[in-house]
């Protein structure tokens, strides 16, 4: 029997509890981890390169016959810069990494999910922490910039 047509009352589509869907459903949300990881990589990547670059010049005015700088705060401006790119595309991540997770937990996929509605995942508590450790650094480069 054909599926009815789509109402304005009905979701987009038709949801059916199979072994299929389920396992379409696992790799969708193992393809949802992935771009987690992917996001959490450029982000320590950026404040990790933003911190190096503020140790690198701050120490590379320290060697003796070394010229001074013609500006001199300008390493530590770019250094908080990508440090606040990371973390903003942290906490980015996370907003989208929740978002999509409830939307592939509840409505019409929750038949399929098997989870109960649960978001538990360690890469969720990585970002927090590196949102963290990113915010620290922040700080750490601009009191020492005062």
């Amino acid at each position: 029997m054909p599926d009815p047509p789509p109402t304005a009352q009905s979701e987009r589509f038709t949801v059916r509890a199979t072994s299929d869907s389920h396992f379409a459903w696992l790799r969708t949300r193992l393809a949802l981890e992935r771009t987690m990881m992917a996001w959490l990589r450029t982000a320590v990547s950026l404040i990790g390169f933003g911190f190096a670059i503020v140790q690198f010049f701050e120490h590379l005015g320290q060697i003796p016959g070394a010229r001074p700088a013609y500006e001199p705060h300008a390493a530590m401006y770019l250094g908080l810069a990508l440090i606040s790119c990371g973390v903003l595309s942290l906490l980015v991540s996370i907003w989208q990494y929740v978002w999509t997770a409830r939307y592939l937990n509840e409505g019409s996929f929750s038949a399929i999910a098997g989870l109960g509605g649960r978001l538990h995942s360690p890469v969720l508590g990585i970002a927090v922490l590196l949102v963290g450790i990113g915010l620290f650094a922040f700080w750490a480069v601009l009191l020492r910039l005062m």
